[in-house]
């Protein structure tokens, strides 16, 4: 295989680089190319080979095929310790700190200045002063502990010691999953300056107006490909959406009419053990009402309260015909169903399997009796499987071997076979692709809709999101929750980005 092409520019280059497992192929033949001083987006949906690729590039796996180079030298390391020794680092979306240890131990954690056998503590926090200035964050002090610092300020640190090490190629992975708005963009005026200083970066991804603002080009992953590349102030974001999925998405966020119906869910001056501290509204059938806030304003107290998982206070809670608190169960078999943020922890059984998540609600009618057979479950799920498009080897898959979309079509599954009435969506999107996310913004439009043809009624929709353009696509109504208190619901046409973010931080108040 030739050299590169001879640009001083060109910082990383990867071509035709192939890696399976067993009879999954992850990458065939994969070419990226980032040059210095510039941010380069990775992005496709979940498996389409992003991470597998960094893997390599960091030295976590080795590549069957392909060749790599730094700065026009060959690059083949040997371990993640290889390579970040070749100036590559990475900075994940789960931070890999010891938050045990101090930011200076993190920072120089293996690289620590010694005289002679000892470590130089005085060398070791003039280190980790200049590589936080760097960053223009000189204000964190050395000797703290890194699990008393903020989740933005942990990610700083990652930052940090990459730069401490003398990085060439920075790697972030969805580094604003669990990031404030504040925080993003910050994190973003850091990126430019890293940017400005020559290195280069890889930022991966799922929220392509993220992309759009940050990214300088991008290169587009599917099915262990690549199918497509480009400047993203110059291609649609329609267009990259096709690219990534493999099939026209005329439209990211759909809106059919439905017209708001009978009343669903009213919820009256409710206060929780600790959050809310009020909240009212009305959520008719036919209506995705979406409730916006910052991170701790309330908003998933809320919903755990209307839902029987948090006690209740104050106030009341009406589903249908029933009014006051009841259990989870209870609110189950009135036709209530919800999908937590925590996926991981709370939303799914993840040692069970794609079958025994999605009818949990109810295993009748499972076999003979009351004895639940692995074919009845099989049979039950497999329609739902069917129409959200989960991709699993077959019912009988371990949830937690499913990607982060597919997990998410499972939780949302289950509450399609329990047919329920309200659903309540807590970050329904968080942390999957643009594809899935695609899906289950077309599944709640049609949930919302209703279906003539098999005379299901309109479901209403209650949807918290952190995201603001989701909210604004998908919702009818939006309500703002601030410090606990639930503000009015209004339709989606009177509202913005800039005027919600006002309400949530009380700024609109002050002005």
């Amino acid at each position: 295989m030739s050299e590169p092409r001879d640009s001083a520019a060109v910082r990383l280059r990867m071509e035709g680089v192939r890696k399976a497992f067993g009879a999954t192929v992850a990458l065939a033949g994969v070419d990226l190319e980032v040059q210095a001083g510039e941010v380069h987006a990775l992005i496709g949906e979940n498996g389409a080979g992003k991470s597998t690729l960094m893997k390599i590039l960091s030295g976590a796996y080795r590549a069957d095929e392909g060749l790599m180079w730094l700065d026009g030298e060959p690059y083949q390391p040997k371990s993640p310790a290889d390579g970040r020794r070749a100036g590559v680092a990475m900075i994940y979306q789960e931070l890999s700190l010891a938050r045990h240890l101090s930011v200076m131990e993190n920072i120089l954690l293996g690289v620590e200045p010694r005289t002679g056998p000892f470590i130089n503590w005085k060398r070791m926090r003039s280190s980790t002063s200049e590589a936080l200035g760097q960053i223009g964050r000189g204000d964190i002090a050395p000797e703290v502990q890194v699990s008393k610092l903020s989740v933005a300020e942990q990610q700083l640190v990652e930052i940090a010691r990459s730069v401490a090490i003398g990085c060439r190629v920075l790697v972030f992975d969805e580094p604003t999953s669990s990031l404030t708005q504040a925080d993003i963009r910050r994190l973003f005026d850091l990126i430019r300056r890293l940017k400005a200083d020559g290195h280069a970066i890889v930022y991966i991804s799922h929220v392509l107006e993220e992309v759009q603002e940050i990214a300088d080009r991008f290169t587009v992953l599917r099915d262990g490909h690549s199918v497509g590349s480009g400047r993203p102030a110059e291609v649609k974001t329609s267009e990259i959406v096709t690219m990534m999925v493999g099939r026209d998405v005329e439209e990211l966020y759909p809106r059919s009419q439905r017209p708001a119906g009978e009343l669903a869910l009213k919820i009256t001056d409710l206060a929780g053990a600790r959050l809310p501290l009020t909240a009212t509204l009305e959520l008719q059938r036919g209506e995705v009402l979406g409730i916006a806030g910052l991170v701790g304003a309330g908003r998933t107290e809320l919903m755990r309260a209307v839902f029987g998982l948090d006690p209740v206070r104050d106030g009341e809670v009406k589903v249908g015909g029933f009014v006051g608190g009841a259990s989870p169960t209870r609110r189950w078999s009135q036709g209530v169903g919800m999908v937590s943020e925590d996926r991981k922890n709370e939303g799914l059984a993840r040692n069970l399997t794609v079958a025994d998540n999605i009818t949990m609600p109810s295993m009748r009618g499972m076999g003979p009796g009351w004895l639940v057979t692995p074919a009845g479950q099989d049979r039950a799920s497999r329609p739902w499987i069917d129409r959200l498009r989960i991709r699993c080897l077959s019912p009988r898959q371990p949830v937690e071997a499913l990607s982060g979309g597919n997990q998410q079509k499972v939780a949302l599954a289950r509450l399609l076979y329990a047919d329920v009435d309200v659903l309540l969506l807590d970050e329904p999107t968080r942390g999957i692709d643009v594809g899935s996310k695609a899906d289950i913004y077309q599944l709640i439009d049609e949930l919302a809709r209703g279906d003539e043809e098999s005379n299901r009624p309109p479901r209403a929709v209650l949807m918290i999101s952190s995201y603001l353009p989701e909210l604004l696509g998908v919702c009818d109504r939006i309500a703002v929750m601030r410090r606990g208190v639930l503000g009015e619901a209004r339709p989606v046409k009177e509202l913005d980005e800039r005027g919600i973010m006002l309400e949530a931080t009380g700024a609109e108040q002050a002005t």
